[in-house]
C-alpha cells in the first residue's frame, strides 16, 4: 500500500521514512498474501465440513482442523479462529426449544435414582435414554428414542416413529441390546426420566430380563440426566433440524446416516476431543482428559475408556 500510494517516491526513502528496510517491507508484504492464503484454506474447510456438520459449533471445528492446518503448515490459534469465522458470518447461534414429551404422571411403578454418585470407568456399565421431537415440513412432529453409552458417548440404539408408544422406545432398546456381548450386560446400568414408556411393564420386563439394572431421574432436574439430553441437542440442532423431510421413511434415513456422522466424525470434548466410536471401539489404552465439569463431581478426571 505504502508503493502504491507513494509511486513517484522511491522505495529506499519510503522504507527510510516509517524506519523499516527494505527486507522487512518485503517480508511483510509477502507475509499479508499467505495470511489470507491460509484464511481462505480454512474457510474452504470449513465450508466442506459443514456440508455434512451444518451447525458443529467452533470448539469442535478447530479440533477437526487441526490435522489440515498441520498438513497446509498452519498455525492459528481457538480465538484467531472464532475471529476469522465472525467476520465471515460464520458461527452458529444456538437455537431454543420449548416442547416436552415427558409424561410422569401416571401410576406404574417408577424406580430411584442409581447414578448420582457414579462415574462409569468403561464401556457398557451407564446407558442413558431419552425421547426428543423432531418437526418436519408437513407441520408434523416425529419422535426420536435415543439411547447413548454415558462413556463413550456412542449412541447405541435409537428409533424414529410417528408416535410416543412404549413400542418405538422398545426398538432402540433392542438395537443396543444387540450389540452387546455376551457378560457386558452384568454390570450394566439402564438410566432415563421418569417418562411412560420407560416405566412400561414390556420395557421394563425386557431390562429386567437381560439382568440391567433400572435407574431413573427423581425430580425432573435435566441434570440428572444430562448425557442424554445433551445428544438430544446435539442430534437436532446441529444435524436434523438442517435439512427438509417430509415422511418417515426419508427420516429413518437421515437419522441412521447422522447417527453415523455424530458416532465416527464429531469430537467431544468430554472424551478428550476424540470421537465416540474411537473410544468406545478402542484397542488400546487411551487415556482422556475430561474437558467438562461432571454434574455430580465438579472436578476435571482422568479415565482410561479400557478400564474395566
Amino acid at each position: 500500500m505504502m508503493k502504491i500510494n507513494f509511486k513517484h517516491i522511491g522505495l529506499a526513502k519510503l522504507c527510510g521514512w516509517f524506519g523499516v528496510t527494505r527486507q522487512a517491507y518485503y517480508q511483510n508484504n509477502w507475509e499479508g498474501i499467505s495470511s489470507t492464503l491460509e484464511e481462505e484454506l480454512i474457510i474452504k474447510k470449513v465450508r466442506e465440513i459443514r456440508m455434512y456438520h451444518r451447525r458443529i459449533g467452533t470448539r469442535k471445528l478447530y479440533e477437526m482442523l487441526h490435522p489440515f492446518m498441520l498438513e497446509h503448515s498452519i498455525k492459528m490459534g481457538r480465538d484467531a479462529l472464532f475471529n476469522m469465522l465472525s467476520v465471515n458470518h460464520l458461527l452458529i447461534r444456538k437455537r431454543k426449544r420449548r416442547m416436552h414429551t415427558t409424561n410422569s404422571h401416571h401410576w406404574l411403578r417408577k424406580y430411584p435414582n442409581l447414578i448420582r454418585e457414579f462415574t462409569p470407568t468403561g464401556i457398557n456399565q451407564l446407558w442413558v435414554s431419552d425421547i426428543t421431537y423432531w418437526k418436519i415440513n408437513t407441520g408434523e412432529h416425529l419422535y426420536i428414542s435415543f439411547i447413548t453409552d454415558a462413556y463413550s458417548h456412542k449412541i447405541v440404539g435409537y428409533q424414529v416413529a410417528e408416535t410416543l408408544e412404549a413400542v418405538e422406545s422398545i426398538k432402540a432398546l433392542q438395537m443396543a441390546l444387540s450389540a452387546l456381548g455376551a457378560e457386558s450386560h452384568l454390570s450394566l446400568t439402564h438410566h432415563s426420566d421418569r417418562g411412560l414408556q420407560y416405566c412400561s411393564h414390556a420395557y421394563v420386563k425386557l431390562l429386567q430380563d437381560y439382568k440391567i439394572n433400572i435407574s431413573m431421574t427423581e425430580n425432573g432436574d435435566p441434570l440428572e440426566n444430562a448425557i442424554a439430553e445433551r445428544v438430544n441437542g446435539i442430534i437436532k440442532d446441529e444435524y436434523l433440524e438442517n435439512y427438509d423431510i417430509d415422511n418417515i421413511n426419508d427420516a429413518k434415513e437421515l437419522l441412521r446416516n447422522v447417527v453415523e456422522l455424530y458416532n465416527n466424525d464429531r469430537p467431544h470434548m468430554s472424551i478428550g476431543n476424540l470421537t465416540p466410536n474411537q473410544i468406545h471401539h478402542a484397542t488400546s489404552n487411551i487415556k482422556t482428559e475430561r474437558l467438562w465439569k461432571n454434574y455430580y463431581r465438579k472436578q476435571t478426571i482422568i479415565v482410561n475408556p479400557l478400564q474395566d
